[in-house]
C-alpha cells in the first residue's frame, strides 16, 4: 500500500514538471506567427513599376522620330502637334494656335546654338516665320512661354529616369483612344509648387515611343505611325532680336 502511494506521488511529480513544457511546445510562438522581412506586395509592384517606366523613358531618350499627336488642351478644341526628335538629339515641337489668346502658331525648339522660339503664320501673325533665342539648350522654358506640350518630349524624360526623383509609379490602364504601349500613372512625393513634372498618365510603346499623356497641361495622343527622324532640325524661320510671342495679345507684332 504505502509502495502504490509512493509510485502515485512520483508519477504526479513527474507529470508536474513535464506536462508545462509539452503544452508549451504546442502553442506557436507568436513572434514566429509573423514572418519578418517579407516585402510588401504593394511596394514591390511599386519599384517594379518604377523600373519599368524608367526604362521606357531611356528608350524615348534613344528614340528619334517625327510624329503627330493630337493635343487636347483644358477646355479647348483638340490640334495636331508635330514632334520632330532629331538624330543629332535637337528636336522641334510646332503648336498651333497657343500665342495671342489663340491665335498665333508656335513652335518650340532647342538646338547646340540654344532654345527658340518661333512665331509662325498664321490669324494673329501675318509676317513671315520668325524665331527669337530663348537662351540656352539647358535652360527652362520662362513661365509665361511655356506651352509645357514639349515637356513629354524632352525634359520630363529626364525625369522620368531619374530613381532620386520624387515620384511615385504605378500601372495604368489605357485612356480612352490608347490602343497599344504600356502606361503608368506618375504622382508626385514633393509638396513643392515646382514640381519636376505634371503629374498624370504616361504611356510608351517598348521602342519607347511616347504613345499617350494624360496630364494637368492636357491630353496628347499618337496619331498614325511615326517617321523616320532628319538629322537635324531646321528652325521655322530666321532669328531676330524681336519678342518671343506670349500665350495673351500682350506682345506686339513687330514692324
Amino acid at each position: 500500500m504505502h509502495a502504490h502511494r509512493r509510485a502515485a506521488r512520483r508519477l504526479a511529480g513527474l507529470l508536474a514538471l513535464t506536462l508545462p513544457a509539452l503544452l508549451a511546445a504546442c502553442v506557436p510562438d507568436p513572434r514566429e506567427a509573423t514572418p519578418t522581412g517579407t516585402p510588401d506586395p504593394v511596394s514591390v509592384q511599386v519599384d517594379a513599376a518604377r523600373d519599368e517606366l524608367a526604362g521606357l523613358a531611356a528608350a524615348a531618350q534613344d528614340r528619334h522620330l517625327t510624329a503627330t499627336y493630337a493635343f487636347a488642351p483644358p477646355g479647348g478644341a483638340a490640334r495636331p502637334v508635330a514632334v520632330t526628335s532629331a538624330n543629332d538629339g535637337s528636336w522641334r515641337v510646332d503648336v498651333p494656335g497657343w500665342g495671342r489668346n489663340g491665335t498665333v502658331d508656335v513652335s518650340l525648339a532647342g538646338t547646340s546654338d540654344g532654345l527658340f522660339q518661333c512665331a509662325l503664320p498664321s490669324a494673329g501673325w501675318t509676317r513671315p516665320a520668325g524665331c527669337v533665342r530663348l537662351g540656352d539648350a539647358d535652360d527652362a522654358m520662362p513661365r509665361r512661354l511655356d506651352p509645357r506640350v514639349q515637356h513629354p518630349f524632352t525634359d520630363w524624360l529626364e525625369v522620368l529616369t531619374d530613381r532620386r526623383a520624387p515620384l511615385v509609379v504605378s500601372p495604368a490602364t489605357p485612356p480612352s483612344g490608347v490602343d497599344d504601349g504600356r502606361c503608368y500613372t506618375v504622382d508626385s512625393t514633393s509638396a513643392s509648387l515646382n514640381a519636376p513634372l505634371d503629374v498624370g498618365v504616361y504611356c510608351f510603346r517598348e521602342d519607347g515611343t511616347p504613345v499617350a499623356v494624360r496630364a494637368t497641361f492636357g491630353a496628347l495622343t499618337l496619331t498614325g505611325e511615326p517617321g523616320p527622324a532628319p538629322a537635324t532640325i531646321d528652325l521655322a524661320g530666321a532669328v531676330t532680336e524681336g519678342e518671343p510671342v506670349g500665350r495673351d495679345g500682350s506682345t506686339p507684332e513687330p514692324s
